[in-house]
């Protein structure tokens, strides 16, 4: 079973990505919705809640966990690798992030090399994705911009609106002026105003899929390591489980709109 954590909505995106790519594995989602966002949060906050979400998701039988969450990521994923992967009774389960599918994928279609991120405040300040790039292509050129407006706009269904299209115009004015061509949504809920971000931005800059991006990588990641595939192919039932630590009905409302369906079942739990 593949588990898949997000602070809250934004990563069902990816899940939708992810159940499209690959619909014979079974998933599990768990949205921290009560806690959410995380963008604000300290780091060590933000690692106890990804700890705790680990400990849940691993207890419930999950093999393979995406973090499908930029801030947890960026700010956790490294440390949680290191807890949970490097213990010697640990040999079957696997911690993954998006950060490097993203960055590996920017790399391969950009031209000039110079790169443009959005995120929230925790993961541009981590700047875990400038980390990645420089590794990836020594050289590039990384312009970063917190969009901390956009999560609560989309959460609130605005994202259509002018005001929100007024609001990307001024976080993206500094980095067209860098003459970009290629830019990183560090953000799991930006996927749903993608055409807000091509329409403001030049139509030269490449602007990678989050969702299809992680999904290939999964893909790939599950033919290079057999022995893990093996595991979850063991469930083939391609169902998918929702669970929340917040408000059901709110999930289930909101959740369809990064989903794509409708999500009728969620699961009200509980974390630490």
């Amino acid at each position: 079973m593949i588990g898949i954590f997000d602070s809250g909505y934004g990563g069902l995106t990816v899940l939708k990505a992810l159940a499209s790519k690959l619909p014979q594995y079974k998933y599990l989602y768990l949205g921290d919705s009560a806690r959410a966002p995380y963008g604000g949060h300290d780091k060590e906050t933000i690692l106890t809640y990804s700890r705790q979400a680990v400990d849940f998701l691993f207890g419930r039988g999950v093999r393979l966990i995406i973090m499908a969450c930029n801030t947890v990521s960026a700010v956790a994923l490294r440390q949680l690798q290191e807890d949970y992967l490097r213990q010697p009774q640990i040999t079957d389960k696997k911690i993954l992030g998006v950060i490097f599918p993203l960055a590996e994928k920017a790399v391969k279609i950009s031209k000039n090399g110079n790169f443009g991120i959005v995120g929230t405040r925790a993961t541009i300040n981590s700047e875990a994705y400038n980390h990645e790039l420089k590794k990836l292509r020594p050289g590039s050129k990384i312009y970063a911009q917190a969009c901390p407006l956009l999560v609560p706009f989309i959460e609130e269904g605005w994202e259509q609106k002018p005001e929100a299209k007024m609001i990307l115009r001024k976080y993206l004015r500094p980095l067209k002026s860098c003459h970009i061509d290629t830019l990183i949504l560090g953000c799991t809920h930006y996927p749903l105003m993608q055409k807000q971000f091509r329409q403001v931005m030049n139509k030269q800059v490449a602007i990678p899929d989050t969702g299809l991006v992680v999904a290939s990588s999964l893909e790939n990641y599950l033919k290079r390591h057999p022995e893990i595939e093996k595991i979850l192919t063991q469930n083939l039932q391609g169902k998918i489980h929702f669970m929340t630590t917040g408000d059901v009905d709110k999930f289930k409302n909101l959740g369809s709109r990064f989903f794509g369906k409708p999500i009728t079942e969620v699961e009200k739990v509980q974390m630490g």
